[in-house]
């Protein structure tokens, strides 16, 4: 190769950035991306992939999954997720007992740096503990419900000492919002009077209890300064006070989730244990689904991201007969997973079949997840010096569903029998392909390597079309 020349070079698709869709090709070398223009202009390359027919998308994120002991772990997660087109995957992520946030993110960044195939960055989850407010990391997450489980569910006090933290490091808090007193109350009443059918759950969890914890977050986040950002939203109400703090000017991003846009309350009649989780699937019929599919299409929700949290099938089944607790008065987890459906769905769902286009994926699981959580410029985007992270999108197959081509330990979907159009042809992760055209990854485990992270931006706002 001269030293004129370029490693690799992505010609013949149709480039997908967050605001167009352009026809021209992209050189890389040392990982990067050095230039974009017509393939003629362009220097000689060692390789060159020819996309013609396809889609040719920044990297795709994953910016909320859960892995861990409980759930898929750094091995199986991030080759579950390369074999759907992701390339940066953003877990959230606990620390031992006794544990510091710096010691724990040291711990498992050994862990990851050593078992992940995709690049990584971490949510750090904080427990209801004042010792670990003195290693704060830039973007960590708080729960407002979940009061059954020891120490997960915080106080208002400590979300303000949190957020307080965070707006002087320049950090972002990111919640999980429920009203957890009021959802344990209810849960208790529905235990009492033997409504513990798994039908009975979604009632437990009414609507409200959500915006009445965003508005919480919110007002706190205005009297300290801190960024705001809210996980998994699922309701109308919810997104309603959302966009009350956006016209206000304060700094609330949130993000929604498949399930949360396609199934109802009607999947726990079908999978019963396997369908709850938290905040619940909402009622069929209800407002919901279409306030938030109007929320991701005008800009009022930044992001889609799975929230993938899969169980082993043995600690779910309890929740037949009872899905609160199990007979040792254990909670049920919650949980499903969503890790393997995310990007196919979302494409299928959002751009085939609603319209939407292109470039909203883009925005929603490449540059926005990037901004919001410090990655941009290197990752979520197609320019010059950007990490070569890329999404090549065949946009004509059609294809089912099916549990038994999935990795993680669920063993099962609730798309299952779902038929979808769409699918990943390749992609590279740093120059280096990933996920080649024929199926298979020519990367290994340990490939991957940890992002350090900035100050969170301004996500993309504003109608996708």
């Amino acid at each position: 190769m001269s030293a004129a020349g370029v490693d690799v070079v992505v010609s013949g698709g149709r480039v997908v950035t967050s605001t167009e869709v352009i026809d021209t090709s992209v050189a890389i070398k040392g990982g990067r991306i050095v230039a974009l223009g017509e393939s003629t202009a362009l220097p000689r390359a060692d390789r060159v992939i020819d996309a013609t027919g396809k889609y040719v998308l920044p990297g795709l994120i994953d910016c909320h999954l859960h892995v861990g002991p409980e759930y898929d772990d750094w091995r199986t997660a991030p080759l579950a997720a390369a074999r759907t087109g992701l390339t940066t995957l953003l877990p959230f992520v606990v620390y031992d007992d006794g544990e510091s946030v710096p010691a724990a993110v040291k711990r498992l960044r050994e862990e990851a740096e050593a078992l992940s195939v995709l690049d990584f960055g971490m949510h750090m989850i904080l427990n209801h503990e004042p010792h670990v407010l003195d290693g704060l990391a830039e973007a960590v997450t708080l729960f407002m419900t979940y009061k059954k489980r020891p120490k997960r569910m915080v106080s208002d006090e400590f979300i303000a000492k949190t957020m307080e933290r965070l707006a002087a490091l320049g950090g972002l808090c990111q919640l999980h919002c429920e009203n957890g007193d009021v959802l344990c109350y209810l849960e208790d009443k529905a235990i009492a009077a033997g409504r513990t059918a798994p039908t009975d759950f979604p009632a437990t969890c009414p609507d409200w209890t959500e915006e009445e914890a965003i508005n919480r977050a919110i007002l706190v986040g205005r009297l300290t300064g801190c960024p705001v950002y809210v996980v998994h939203l699922s309701t109308r109400l919810g997104l309603e006070r959302i966009k009350r703090a956006h016209a206000e000017g304060q700094r609330v991003w949130t993000e929604t989730c498949p399930q949360y846009l396609l199934l109802t309350d009607k999947e726990m009649e079908r999978w019963g244990p396997f369908a709850k989780i938290g905040p619940p699937l909402r009622p069929a019929g209800g407002p919901d689904g279409n306030a938030l599919w109007g929320g991701v299409e005008h800009g009022h929700i930044a992001t889609v991201a799975s929230d993938h949290s899969p169980r082993v099938p043995a600690a779910k089944e309890p929740g037949r007969k009872n899905i609160f607790v199990d007979p040792q008065g254990r909670p049920i987890p919650f949980g499903a997973p969503s890790l393997e459906t995310l990007v196919p769905l979302m494409w299928s769902e959002g751009v085939a079949r609603r319209g939407l286009p292109p470039t909203w994926m883009a925005r929603v699981m490449a540059e926005n997840p990037a901004r919001i959580f410090g990655l941009y410029p290197r990752k979520g985007a197609i320019r010059v010096g950007s990490d070569a992270d890329l999404t090549i999108w065949d946009p004509e197959p059609e294809w089912t569903i099916d549990k038994a081509q999935h990795l993680g330990i669920a063993g099962f979907t609730p798309y299952e029998g779902w038929t979808v159009r769409g699918r990943p042809w390749t992609t590279l992760v740093r120059g280096q392909v990933m996920l080649s055209s024929s199926g298979e990854l020519e990367q290994k485990p340990g490939f991957g390597r940890f992002l350090a992270r900035g100050g969170p931006q301004p996500p993309l706002g504003g109608s996708v079309r």
